[in-house]
């Protein structure tokens, strides 16, 4: 019998062993599946499970840095490769891609030593010398850049893009003639890739060459109808033959595509400028202003745009914008003497002519030829890409900038619907027993989350004492939209809490629970009423990070959340260790403008519940607001990597670094 039982205990132990290493197998197979799919997001899923499971796997946390690189989180994606090199100290992988994230960040000297690390662990890996002349490059240290690439294609002879790398570094050590080469080979190796004509055309066309750049151009359109690169380029060379209206429908195309393109939008109000339609001129040069209000050229041609209307004073805002903007702009002065003129005021054009003049001598003295402090330079030229051609889009452009709405993650509530049935240790789920009570309790099932439920179920009967049944009937109030009902229910289940511990031994705790959701609808109201009046303020950021507000009323109101904050502050005192009270009080603070206290607020949140994805996710927008960057970024990435999708593309708008 002894034996049997062992037998059997045997057989426990080792099923246990192998259905855990078969979990492992499927998570990872998962993860990789999920990232050759493109599902950067389930597979980060996947590979978090993984993680937990095994905290020495060191490729289960390369594969997420992968999944995370690809998501755009830089910084996520290097603390997963440090990671696995600190698991392995001779795996060459994450020396390797750690390295392409300490490029992208700038930090050239670093991403060199890794990849030097890497070629010492792996000398015969070409894929390094790749990566390492695209560092070099970056670095501007073009002539390491073309050895490596000249290695690289020892080695690998059919790679496009390797002639297309070395082309660009030959381009910038001034070898026109190498770089055309390189550029014609990838041609010759892959004739449908579109970028390989765009470099070379543009190449011809730096060269004078405008029939060849045209062709390469056209060729490029073919291939890719929507490369708005291709067309941008083609669109210049349409301008420099003075085919306005062509050039103007490839404008018109790439702004089809990409609405926001300032680049575009400036070098389209210049035609329109030049061929005497200046109302659309100045509504792109406007859109233009509105996207980067720091952009001193949009500012000095809208003024020209004003003068040719003969609205002087609104020329002279303009002007004044530019020499804020650039306080050694010599023309700006010139032209805002010839407009102070216009406006009778003679003392401030003399002023303004006289400065011109000092900083043009100036500058002159210095043997410094800058466009801005030249007097005769043509400042209202169609902008063209830089020479480096690198990029299928205009993402990184200087005029590229675009506007993002805040929105933090709603308010936590008790609503109506089950809890989430994914309750394992693995899933990061928080843990409250008094809360999961709570919620098992009555005949209605009910959750906790940030938004309600629409398809979940009311069901009349027995919940329990008289403060939960007044409860529950607040929740079915708020879901008929019945909000003043639904506030007077739950201050009777605020009431009746105290009163009903005889009945129910955790009462007084759920009463921390009831003064939640009436906090929650309290402030709810507020914001209802403050739609209606239309004066909600929206609190954006441009991406630099440059915050704005915007009012859609001329009227301004202050809202007060005093009152809901009360309750939280009170449900605070019984139930401390309630993470959701927090974050639901850090977001009345923003709704406060109290930032800094909400910060501290969703850290309380993030240090009782680790796995509070919105709380990170909340907290990282504020630092961000509040120009501290890189906490906000290192907290949006965590919130991705705990399942905010959001938190992406959060983190593509702010946390790129140029």
């Amino acid at each position: 019998m002894k034996k049997a039982l062992l037998a059997i205990s045997f057989f426990l132990f080792t099923g246990t062993l192998c259905l855990s290493q078969w979990d492992k197998d499927v998570f990872s197979w998962r993860g990789r599946n999920a990232l050759s799919e493109g599902k950067y997001a389930k597979a980060i899923e996947n590979f978090n499970i993984l993680t937990r499971l095994d905290s020495t796997d060191y490729w289960s946390f390369f594969w997420r840095g992968i999944a995370k690189y690809n998501l755009g989180d830089i910084r996520g994606a290097q603390r997963d490769f440090s990671s696995s090199v600190r698991i392995n100290p001779v795996f060459t992988n994450g020396y390797h891609y750690r390295a392409i994230t300490f490029s992208r960040t700038g930090d050239y000297d670093t991403a060199l030593a890794d990849l030097e690390t890497a070629i010492s662990l792996r000398p015969g890996f070409s894929g390094l010398y790749y990566s390492r002349g695209v560092t070099y490059f970056l670095a501007r240290r073009f002539d390491d850049a073309v050895k490596d690439f000249d290695r690289y294609i020892r080695k690998e002879p059919q790679d496009a893009s390797a002639y297309l790398n070395r082309g660009a570094c030959r381009l910038f050590l001034g070898d026109t003639l190498k770089a055309i080469t390189d550029y014609n080979k990838a041609v010759a190796l892959d004739r449908f890739e579109p970028e390989s004509y765009i470099r070379r055309g543009s190449l011809h066309a730096m060269r004078g060459d405008a029939a060849a750049a045209m062709e390469d151009m056209n060729k490029a359109i073919d291939l890719d109808s929507t490369s708005t690169l291709a067309r941008f380029n083609r669109a210049i060379l349409f301008y420099e033959k003075k085919d306005y209206a062509a050039a103007m429908a490839d404008f018109d195309a790439i702004l089809k595509q990409e609405p926001g393109n300032a680049l575009t939008l400036y070098n389209r109000s210049l035609i329109y400028a030049q061929v005497g339609e200046i109302d659309k001129a100045l509504e792109d040069m406007d859109r233009v202003i509105a996207i980067n209000p720091g952009n001193v050229l949009a500012h000095f041609n809208r003024a020209a745009f004003y003068v040719e209307q003969g609205r002087y004073a609104a020329a002279l805002e303009d002007y004044d914008s530019a020499i804020d903007l650039y306080p050694d702009f010599a023309k700006a002065y010139m032209n805002r003497s010839y407009v102070n003129n216009k406006l009778g005021r003679k003392k401030e054009s003399r002023a303004d002519y006289e400065t011109a003049q000092r900083k043009v001598r100036e500058y002159r003295e210095k043997g410094g030829s800058a466009a801005l402090a030249d007097t005769s330079a043509k400042l209202n030229s169609l902008l063209a890409l830089d020479a480096e051609f690198a990029r299928k889009d205009f993402n990184d452009e200087m005029l590229q900038h675009r506007v993002v709405d805040i929105n933090l993650k709603p308010l936590y509530r008790i609503r109506p619907g089950a809890a989430e049935s994914d309750v394992t240790l693995l899933s990061g789920r928080y843990e409250n027993l008094l809360l999961e009570r709570f919620l098992a309790e009555g005949t209605t099932p009910l959750g906790i989350g940030g938004e309600d439920i629409p398809s979940a179920e009311f069901r009349h009967g027995k919940e329990g004492d008289a403060a939960r049944t007044a409860f529950v009937a607040g929740l079915e109030d708020i879901r008929q939209k019945q909000f003043n009902r639904a506030l007077e229910h739950f201050n009777k289940a605020v009431s009746l809490a105290d009163g009903e511990s005889a009945k129910n031994q955790y009462s007084k705790w759920y009463k921390a629970l009831y003064l939640m959701n009436r906090a929650v609808l309290k402030a709810e109201m507020i914001d209802f009423i403050a739609s209606i009046e239309k004066n909600v303020q929206t609190l954006s950021m441009d991406d630099q990070g440059n915050t704005r507000a915007r009012l859609s009323d001329s009227r301004i109101h202050n809202y007060d959340y005093s009152d809901a904050t009360a309750d939280l502050q009170e449900a605070i005192s019984i139930l401390p260790d309630l993470p959701y009270l927090y974050f639901d009080l850090g977001n009345l603070q923003c709704l406060s403008s109290n930032l800094v206290e909400a910060v501290a607020s969703y850290g309380k949140a993030v240090e009782l519940y680790p796995g509070m994805g919105d709380a990170y996710y909340n907290r990282g927008l504020v630092l961000v607001f509040l120009k501290d960057r890189e906490k906000g970024c290192i907290d949006l990435s965590r919130a991705g990597e705990l399942g905010v999708a959001e938190a992406y593309r959060v983190i593509l708008k702010y946390c790129r670094d140029e």
